[in-house]
C-alpha cells in the first residue's frame, strides 16, 4: 500500500472522527492483520474455554460444553455482524455507548448512552481481571503439579494476578508502539499453540473416552436439577465467545478503520468458533476421571487433562506454558482496550476526574492515567477472591454480563431507529442490507436471555460463600450510573457531537467536515454491500 493511499485513508478517517466531535489524538498504527491478531488475542476462545473448563465440567459436562458452544457461536455471529455494521458507520473508540448516542431517539440518547458506557467499561475491566485470574491459575497450577507438597492459597492467586496487571501496565505505557507488532505475532503464536496442543493431547492419550461420554452423558456437580445445571453451563461458552467488540475501541488507532474494523470483529468470531469447537471435542475425548479432573489440586482441570494425556510433568508444563504466553498477550490487549474505553468515556466527561483521565501523553500518544486506572480496577476486582470461594465465577459473570448488556443496547436502539424510520439504513462501507434488522433482533434476544442466566447461583446449597453476587454487582453499577447521571452526568456528559444529521428515505447521513470546515465526506451517500 502506497504512502499516499495510507495518508488519504487516514485523512478520511480523521474527518469522520471530527464529524462526531473529536480530534484525532492517538496514533494510527494498526492494519487489518494486526487488528485481527489484537482482537483474537482477546477473544482467543479455545484458551478462554480451557481457563474456565471447571464451570463446564461441573455444569453438564462435555455434552453441554459442545452443544452450547455451537449455539453460542451462531448467535454471537448475529451480534458480531450487527456491531460490525454500526462500527463501520461510526468508527469511534467509545464503541457501544457512542453508537447508542447516535442511534437512540434524541430525547433519551444521552441518558441511554451514559448507562451503556458504564456497563461497557465494567465488562471490559472485569474481563481483564478474569484473564489475570486465568493466567495466575495456570502459573500456580504448574507449580502445584511440579511440587505436589505446595498448596495453592487464594491469596497466592490474587498476588500473581496483581503481578500480571502491573507488567501489562508497564508495557502499555512504555511500549505502545509495540502493540501492533505484538498483535501480529500473537495470532501466529496462538494458532501454532492451538495446533501443538491438539496434536500432542490426541496423540499421547491412549485411553480416550467413548463417544457417548463426549456427546451424550450428562454430568452434574452443581447440586441443582438437570435443566438448571445445563443453563449454568452456558456461562463457560458465553465467556469463551466474548470481547469481539475490541476492534471498535481501537478504531482511532487503525488505518482505514471504517472498512477494516468490521472485518476484524467478524473474523475474530469465526476463528474463535472453529478453534473453540475443535478444542472442546479434542479435550473432552481426553478427559480422565471426571471427578478427579474437577477436583484437581492444580485448580485447573485443563492441566489435569494434559497430565492425564501425556503422563509427563514436563510435557504438561510445556503445553500449559504455551497457554500462559497467550493469556499474557491477552492481558496486555485487554488492558489496552480497557484504557481506551476509559479514555473515550472520560473525553465525553462521563467519569469523575474526566479531565485527567482524558489526557494523552504527547510523546507516546497514549492515555497514561486511563491505563493506570484500568490496572487499579482490575486489581480491585481480583481482590474479590480474598473474600469468597466463588470470587472467580462472580468476576467471570460480571465481565460477561457487562459486555452482553453493552452489546444489547446498540442493537436495541438500532431496531427502534429502524421501525421509527429514524434510520432505516446504517451508513457505512460495511452493510448487512436486508438482513440487518433480522440479525439485530436475533442477537438482541440472545443477549437478553444470557444476561438473565448469568445471575443464577452456581452451587447448591447456596450460602454466603457460594452465592453468585453478580446481580448485586450489576445492580450497584446500574444504580451508580443512574445516580451519577442525575447528579452530574446530565449536566456534563456530552457523547458524540454530530454537527448535522440528515435522514432521507430512512438513510441517516452524517456530514464529516475537515479541519478547514469544508465537507470532507458525506456518509450515507453510497452504501456498498460488504456482507460476506
Amino acid at each position: 500500500m502506497s504512502t499516499e493511499k495510507v495518508f488519504h485513508e487516514d485523512v478520511q478517517e480523521d474527518a469522520v472522527l471530527e464529524s462526531l466531535g473529536y480530534q484525532q489524538e492517538l496514533k494510527r498504527s494498526f492494519g487489518l492483520l494486526g487488528m485481527i491478531g489484537f482482537s483474537f488475542s482477546i477473544v482467543t476462545s479455545w484458551t478462554a474455554l480451557g481457563g474456565t473448563l471447571i464451570i463446564g465440567v461441573e455444569s453438564g459436562g462435555p455434552p453441554v460444553m459442545i452443544y452450547s458452544w455451537i449455539g453460542i457461536s451462531i448467535f454471537a455471529l448475529a451480534v458480531a455482524y450487527s456491531m460490525a455494521e454500526i462500527c463501520s458507520a461510526y468508527p469511534v473508540a467509545g464503541g457501544q455507548y457512542s453508537w447508542v448516542a447516535v442511534l437512540a431517539p434524541p430525547s433519551v440518547a444521552r441518558g441511554l448512552s451514559y448507562v451503556t458506557g458504564w456497563f461497557m467499561i465494567t465488562g471490559i475491566l472485569a474481563m481483564g481481571a478474569t484473564n489475570n485470574f486465568i493466567g495466575a491459575n495456570f502459573i500456580l497450577g504448574q507449580a502445584n503439579l511440579s511440587f505436589p507438597s505446595y498448596t495453592i492459597e487464594r491469596w497466592h492467586t490474587v498476588l500473581v494476578a496483581y503481578l500480571i496487571a502491573v507488567i501489562c501496565t508497564a508495557i502499555n505505557i512504555y511500549g505502545p508502539h509495540l502493540l501492533d507488532k505484538i498483535s501480529r505475532a500473537a495470532i501466529v503464536w496462538n494458532m501454532f499453540s492451538f495446533v501443538v496442543v491438539i496434536i500432542v493431547v490426541l496423540a499421547c492419550n491412549d485411553h480416550k473416552q467413548p463417544a457417548s461420554f463426549v456427546f451424550k452423558d450428562f454430568q452434574n456437580f452443581s447440586g441443582f436439577g438437570t435443566a438448571y445445571c445445563a443453563i449454568l453451563g452456558l456461562l463457560q461458552s458465553s465467556f469463551g465467545m466474548c470481547c469481539y467488540d475490541a476492534p471498535a475501541h481501537m478504531t482511532e488507532e487503525m488505518r482505514n478503520a471504517s472498512r477494516e474494523a468490521p472485518k476484524a470483529i467478524v473474523m475474530s468470531v469465526y476463528i474463535g468458533a472453529v478453534t473453540g469447537f475443535v478444542f472442546l471435542i479434542s479435550i473432552c475425548f481426553c478427559i480422565g476421571d471426571i471427578t478427579s479432573t474437577a477436583e484437581s489440586t492444580t485448580g485447573v482441570p485443563l492441566i489435569e487433562i494434559f497430565f492425564n494425556s501425556t503422563n509427563s510433568v514436563v510435557g504438561t508444563c510445556f503445553l500449559s506454558s504455551m497457554i500462559v504466553v497467550i493469556v499474557l498477550i491477552c492481558a496486555n490487549a485487554l488492558l489496552a482496550e480497557g484504557s481506551r474505553s476509559l479514555y473515550a468515556f472520560a473525553r465525553d466527561r462521563g467519569l469523575p476526574f474526566s479531565g485527567l483521565l482524558a489526557k494523552v501523553e504527547p510523546k507516546r500518544q497514549v492515555p497514561v492515567y486511563s491505563i493506570l486506572l484500568t490496572c487499579l480496577v482490575q486489581m480491585a476486582l481480583n481482590s474479590i477472591y480474598f473474600g469468597t470461594l466463588t470470587g472467580f465465577n462472580t468476576v467471570i459473570s460480571i465481565a460477561t454480563e457487562g459486555f452482553y448488556l453493552s452489546y444489547a443496547m446498540p442493537l436495541l436502539v438500532r431496531i427502534i431507529a429502524y421501525f421509527t424510520n429514524y434510520a432505516k439504513v446504517i451508513p457505512g462501507p460495511y452493510t448487512l442490507g436486508k438482513w440487518s434488522v433480522w440479525l439485530n433482533a436475533v442477537g438482541l434476544l440472545f443477549l437478553v436471555f444470557t444476561s438473565i442466566t448469568f445471575n443464577f447461583p452456581t452451587l447448591n446449597p447456596v450460602d454466603e460463600e457460594d452465592m453468585n453476587y453478580t446481580s448485586a454487582a450489576i445492580g450497584v453499577i446500574g444504580l451508580i450510573s443512574v445516580v451519577t447521571w442525575l447528579t452530574t452526568g446530565r449536566k456534563n456528559f456530552t457523547g458524540p457531537q454530530i454537527g448535522r444529521v440528515d435522514v432521507v428515505d430512512g438513510v441517516m447521513g452524517v456530514e464529516a467536515t475537515g479541519p478547514n470546515g469544508n465537507a470532507a465526506a458525506t456518509k450515507g451517500e453510497k452504501v456498498e454491500n460488504s456482507f460476506h
